[in-house]
């Protein structure tokens, strides 16, 4: 057997494309423009390029880009002041603070500044607590994109067995939420499951999101399941040159597609997946806002 290739960058291209008509309805029917406002502490240049991207599909689905760059340096208070202002401004519809933030800064108070209504990441308590009891408004971005894409694989996934490695705030924990609510039977597994491989051998879904390189060997893989790699690791790649890297995922990405119905790449799965639903929870939120029901398509 050998797996199909999910191809992510595809999906989240037919993703971009159906915010586009989104965000064009919203303009024409409603006089909206969805405002997207992107916060970056210092200079660290992986993100940067994350927020440079970010900004840069953001306009080209129509909407409007905010950025504001603020030096490692800046005070903890005015970094809540800015938040505060996004949160009065009628034109912003999402924010999104670009964590790590320096180590003088308190994330959580941050994140708690953000208003809910606001809070395209899903971080804040109030929608973390939406997302465990089901109801409407935005969802961690990198959970509803593996969900988008098992949903188009799979159709329905009622019935079916799901192991999650890793328990995450960011990944492992939303995962679980949203594939209960499709009428998965879950089972989250960490660092201290025992005998791993013989929990994810009994699952019809894999989503891997340790942060270990090529942790889930091929032979871990039940005949047939659908693999969701969510994990990016750099590792050193000799072949190409002294010095040289790599990107791999969680999963022994050849081994796993020995057995595996389907699987993610890394590059090119889940990561495009990504900015893709942050948008879409941006539309998710100015419908909200402004008292309009969110487009089905772009929801959990």
């Amino acid at each position: 057997m050998t797996a199909k290739i999910i191809d992510g960058k595809a999906f989240a291209e037919k993703l971009r494309g159906s915010i586009a008509g989104h965000v064009e309805r919203m303009k024409t029917e409603h006089g909206i423009t969805p405002g997207l406002a992107v916060v970056i502490v210092g200079e660290d240049p992986a993100s940067q390029v994350y927020v440079t991207n970010k900004a840069r599909q953001t306009a080209e689905v129509g909407m409007n880009s905010f950025k504001h760059e603020l030096p490692a340096n800046v005070p903890e208070a005015e970094l809540l002041a800015l938040v505060r202002e996004l949160n009065a401004d009628p034109a912003v519809h999402g924010i999104l603070v670009q964590m790590p933030v320096p180590a003088h800064i308190d994330a959580n108070k941050v994140i708690e500044a953000i208003d809910p209504a606001k809070d395209v990441d899903c971080f804040t308590p109030a929608n973390v607590g939406k997302v465990q009891i089901g109801l409407p408004g935005p969802v961690s971005c990198t959970p509803l994109g593996c969900l988008m894409l098992l949903r188009d694989e799979l159709g329905s996934l009622a019935g079916k067995n799901a192991v999650i490695i890793g328990r995450s705030n960011l990944v492992g924990k939303p995962m679980m939420q949203l594939l209960l609510r499709d009428n998965c039977t879950v089972t989250i597994a960490h660092s201290r499951t025992q005998n791993l491989a013989d929990v994810v051998r009994q699952a019809d879904i894999v989503v891997a999101a340790v942060g270990r390189p090529q942790m889930v060997k091929g032979d871990w893989i039940k005949p047939g399941a659908v693999v969701i790699d969510v994990g990016i690791n750099r590792v050193p790649a000799p072949e190409k040159g002294d010095g040289k890297t790599r990107l791999v995922g969680d999963v022994d990405y050849a081994g796993a597609a020995e057995h595996a119905a389907a699987i993610t790449p890394v590059p090119g799965g889940v990561g495009p997946m990504t900015i893709a639903c942050l948008l879409a929870n941006t539309i998710t939120t100015a419908s909200l806002i402004n008292d309009l029901l969110p487009p089905s398509d772009l929801t959990a």
